[in-house]
């Protein structure tokens, strides 16, 4: 398993290893230990499997309050995404900016999103699912979201917005500079 920090260091790039022979293949995709080398230590509550029937879907940008809050490791298993974290802890120096990945079926890259960060994802096939491990049971009083498209943000969507299927929720967030962040 190959672990690497993304340009916000707190965010890890993981890419599990494929062993496959003619009857198929074998990967290990979690392993604590591989993320204690990098000082994650986690206590996993809950899995969870979301599926996006369109290319276009947008599931974004999340985040629970303290002490709720969530840290999430995500993979895809069907179709592809384009996944973003935006870092909202006040006091950090990376505090607003972005890392962007793609996840795929193909690619077989997971994302480790810390605590303190808004989280979303846009479908880029059909039919995608996506995997992700959570450290805290979902609390719904407690979560809160950024706008998706806030040009404060400068994320490249690979989508306009009239391309994007949101839900009512997702379109009512406010952008950052109007968020009060609980990190």
């Amino acid at each position: 398993m190959h672990v690497e920090r993304a340009d916000i260091p707190d965010v890890l790039i993981i890419q599990p290893k494929k062993h496959g022979d003619h009857r198929g293949f074998f990967s290990e995709t979690f392993r604590a230990s591989a993320l204690e080398e990098f000082s994650v230590e986690l206590n996993w509550c809950q899995d969870n499997h979301s599926f996006s029937q369109a290319r276009g879907v947008v599931r974004a940008l999340h985040f629970q309050r303290p002490p709720f809050a969530q840290a999430k490791l995500l993979r895809v298993i069907r179709g592809a995404v384009f996944d973003v974290v935006v870092d909202i802890r006040k006091a950090s120096p990376t505090y607003g900016r972005h890392v962007a990945v793609e996840l795929s079926a193909e690619n077989w890259k997971q994302i480790l999103v810390p605590a303190g960060f808004a989280h979303g994802f846009c479908t880029l096939t059909e039919n995608c699912e996506v995997l992700y491990k959570v450290s805290a049971d979902y609390a719904p009083a407690e979560e809160g979201g950024v706008l998706w498209n806030d040009p404060d943000l400068n994320i490249t969507w690979p989508i306009s917005p009239e391309e994007a299927t949101l839900s009512e929720r997702d379109l009512k967030w406010p952008k950052l500079k109007d968020l009060v962040s609980p990190f």
